[in-house]
């Protein structure tokens, strides 16, 4: 599992004169708490198989698979399917879009955190 070499952007968090973040604002794709741990899992590798990403979730193969889906159709990760030998490999990898779509996100909850704190 090699490291993903793109490192996050941060944006800016808001104006001062931009209205206050609101939390109904949030990405609810990403927000589910499997769905962010397999992106963020993502953004720190490459590449990830469906049984690494399962391990390191410490889920069923039906959970992963149905949330894995979701980010799929969305078009923030990428899935491959291969045989190592006769045994089947998926293999997932996080999209441009997949990682957009969890900077927007991070930043968001920065902005939460940072408003909350005012």
């Amino acid at each position: 599992m090699a490291a993903r070499n793109t490192a996050l952007k941060r944006a800016p968090l808001r104006r001062a004169d931009s209205p206050a973040p609101q939390a109904t604002d949030l990405d609810r794709l990403i927000h589910e708490r499997m769905r962010l741990g397999i992106v963020s899992a993502l953004a720190a590798n490459s590449s990830l198989t469906f049984n690494d990403l399962k391990k390191l979730l410490r889920t069923t193969d039906g959970n992963l698979s149905v949330h894995a889906r979701k980010l799929e159709e969305a078009g923030y990760i990428s899935c491959s399917k291969s045989f190592e030998g006769r045994m089947p490999k998926t293999e997932y990898a996080l999209t441009d879009a997949g990682l957009k779509a969890l900077e927007k996100y991070l930043n968001h909850m920065e902005a939460l955190i940072q408003a909350m704190k005012k």
